[in-house]
């Protein structure tokens, strides 16, 4: 199964539980939480991502970094641990945030630019989103010198790449074929 859709479904299991026990926030919270500590440490990232690790290691190791977390949120670190899924954490704590935000009519947009966006870009940014959309939406600007120029707009799980070295890319791979 591709590894995108078995993370919709843990995180839209784990949504419909914490609706019905009514603890959607909380778990919210936790999952950001979660996504936010795996970015940001490396370590963590190679400790799920070992298949030499066993997955008690990996349970124990999880359970005391968020001890303080809601049951259903254990829960899932339980499961995830015992069906060898733990690798998909970050991606179901991410997933479980969209469709969180979608039951609740918002959305985020995260903005990836080379430089940071002005205040009246954002606020043109915002207005097309919204016409796009149809909900509410918030922007969250990356800045990521590396994509050159241009944009690349993120809204649950469209994509849209205007980026400079998305074009590039695109150029290469025309060249390459070409030849």
């Amino acid at each position: 199964m591709n590894e995108s859709r078995a993370a919709v479904r843990y995180a839209k299991a784990t949504l419909d539980f914490a609706i019905e026990k009514k603890a959607a926030d909380a778990v919210e919270k936790d999952m950001r939480s979660i996504a936010a500590t795996i970015d940001e440490n490396a370590e963590l990232q190679n400790l799920l991502g070992s298949p030499v690790i066993k997955g008690a290691v990996k349970k124990e190791a999880l359970s005391k970094i968020f001890k303080e977390s809601n049951q259903i949120t254990l829960g899932l670190i339980n499961t995830l641990t015992d069906n060898k899924r733990i690798g998909l954490l970050r991606e179901v704590a991410f997933k479980y945030i969209i469709l969180s935000e979608q039951l609740k009519g918002e959305d985020v947009a995260y903005v990836t630019t080379a430089v940071p966006l002005t205040a009246a870009l954002e606020k043109e940014v915002l207005a097309q989103v919204n016409k796009i959309t149809g909900n509410k939406v918030t922007i969250q600007n990356k800045v990521d010198e590396s994509i050159l120029g241009g944009f690349v707009l993120r809204i649950g799980d469209m994509q849209y790449d205007a980026s400079v070295s998305n074009k590039l890319n695109s150029l290469k791979r025309e060249f390459t074929n070409s030849l």
